[in-house]
């Protein structure tokens, strides 16, 4: 109950958040319920003239909301009541609420949708770049939060906590086996992409240093320098001091994710994250993707 609790306190600053940065007027969001197959609810209401969105049940592909909960992905419309690449399940609500130009957000947290954020003004207008563009930022600051609180709950859980994570395989491995040992990497590359976006210098490099811990964990050996680089050995080679950008960008494609889908978790464009990735392999000696994340493991710089 207390973990609910504080998803919602997050929720509700997400949404205040999104309503000073974007402008809108109208601002209202939901928690997904863990159960299977349950809906997202709305619970959280800021500028509404009524309580009628409260305790709505969205589900998922159902209206704007839903729709953003199956794609994943952001979704506006000019004209709730005319939009044709939405169900109208929820007309009614929204009608009484006087919505009509709308914008759903997803919080995403680990492929997961965690939440929704909806922001709405009461005439049919377009919603620009930079309104969408502000809605974005406020959930994936809620997604960073959420990243850091659920890190917090497993290092506090002796059953499930990361505490005593050791290199993966044999007397040395991860009790959870190697899905565990991948949500550890998981949580190395979010950590990673949160820690920019942190303003204190001295909290940031104790972030930093976590990340690095995590990192040695895998049987690298992740030696001193200065503070913030990452530097480390191949087996058999020269030291490897990678730049923390370029960590950054291979801790998170070593998750899986694509050029576009780092640059978003960065705060960074396309290009300059392929440029961070050929510096990395470059000083890695590496060929592809695979051989860069593969070296940097080795030389203790990723777990």
């Amino acid at each position: 109950m207390g973990e609910r609790r504080s998803d919602t306190a997050e929720l509700r600053t997400a949404l205040l958040r999104m309503r000073r940065a974007t402008g809108l007027p109208v601002a209202f969001g939901g928690l997904l319920d863990e159960r299977p197959r349950a809906p997202l609810r709305i619970g959280e209401l800021s500028g509404t003239s009524s309580e009628v969105l409260r305790g709505l049940a969205i589900r998922p592909g159902g209206g704007l909301g839903g729709r953003a909960m199956a794609l994943a992905r952001p979704c506006a419309v000019t004209d709730y009541p005319e939009a044709r690449h939405i169900s109208h399940e929820y007309d009614e609500p929204v009608a009484a609420e006087g919505l009509r130009s709308v914008l759903a957000v997803p919080v995403v947290v680990r492929r997961h949708v965690r939440a929704v954020l909806y922001g709405a003004l009461r005439t049919p207008q377009p919603l620009g770049d930079r309104v969408l563009d502000a809605a974005v930022a406020a959930a994936r600051d809620m997604e960073q939060a959420l990243v850091v609180r659920d890190e917090a709950r497993r290092s506090a859980d002796p059953v499930s906590g990361t505490g005593g994570v050791r290199g993966p395989g044999g007397a040395g491995g991860m009790g959870g086996g190697p899905g565990a040992w991948e949500a550890v990497r998981e949580a190395h590359g979010e950590l990673r992409a949160l820690a920019p976006h942190i303003a204190d210098p001295e909290v940031r490099d104790r972030l930093l240093a976590a990340c690095g811990r995590l990192a040695s964990a895998a049987g690298g050996a992740v030696r001193g320098g200065a503070p913030g680089g990452m530097p480390g050995a191949a087996p058999g080679g020269a030291p490897v001091v990678l730049a923390p950008r370029e960590v950054d960008v291979l801790a998170a494609v070593a998750t899986g994710a694509t050029n576009a889908e780092a640059a978003r978790r960065l705060g960074l464009r396309p290009e300059t994250v392929k440029g961070y990735l050929r510096s990395a392999m470059r000083r890695l000696g590496a060929h592809t993707r695979l051989e860069a994340v593969v070296a940097a493991r080795r030389a203790g710089l990723l777990p």
